[in-house]
């Protein structure tokens, strides 16, 4: 068993890219709950056993390369499957007057809420990770048709660089596990109106 207690660098950095060009890769398939643990033991895809033991904060991100032996050109790197997230873009809400805004958030609230989504606030933006298929999804955001709510679907790979570990552990980190949990802390904190990047649908 190789004890891994950090991160070499990742596949999609220029300088890692280059040197891993026809290098032997040996892959870490990690799901979405498996990589928000620092301390995880897998075995790759050639059958190589590690034991992460990484600091608590981190989390792995996809590329991320775990071995690297310059001598004989070979890597372990880890391939993590994350989910899609439904990206909900408030700012043209924050446009219209105190009623509306807050009829409005609490509505959105409440609609996240009924379905046990959670969700992560971030600016003008709710990020809900894709615990159902993404048309039953769509079809629940349609049926409330809030005025001035946009929402459209990321890959949680573009989403996740943006999440501070304790929200990526919300979006990735087994939520479709124990939804209840988290639905009552997210319908109060949807009045977080700072400015962020919109996201348009």
């Amino acid at each position: 068993m190789i004890i891994i207690e950090g991160i070499v660098g990742n596949s999609n950095e220029p300088q890692w890219r280059a040197r891993l060009e026809g290098a032997d890769i040996d892959w870490l398939t990690l799901d979405q709950w498996e990589a928000q643990k620092s301390r995880l033991r897998k075995a790759t895809e050639q059958d190589v056993e590690l034991a992460l033991s990484l600091d608590r904060n981190t989390h792995l991100h996809d590329g991320d390369i775990l071995l690297w032996d310059e001598d004989h050109r070979r890597a372990v790197v880890a391939r993590i499957d994350l989910k899609e997230v439904m990206v909900i873009d408030l700012a043209a809400v924050i446009g219209e007057d105190k009623d509306a805004i807050v009829r409005t958030v609490f509505e959105l609230g409440h609609a996240l809420g009924n379905q046990h989504w959670p969700a992560v606030v971030k600016g003008t933006r709710v990020f809900v990770p894709l615990t159902v298929d993404r048309k039953v999804m769509a079809s629940v955001m349609k049926t409330h048709n809030l005025p001035g709510v946009r929402y459209d679907f990321a890959p949680g790979a573009d989403v996740i660089p943006y999440m501070a570990p304790h929200e990526a552990r919300r979006l990735f980190g087994g939520a479709g596990a124990t939804p209840h949990s988290h639905v009552h802390e997210h319908g109060h904190r949807h009045h977080d109106h700072g400015q962020d990047e919109s996201h348009d649908h």
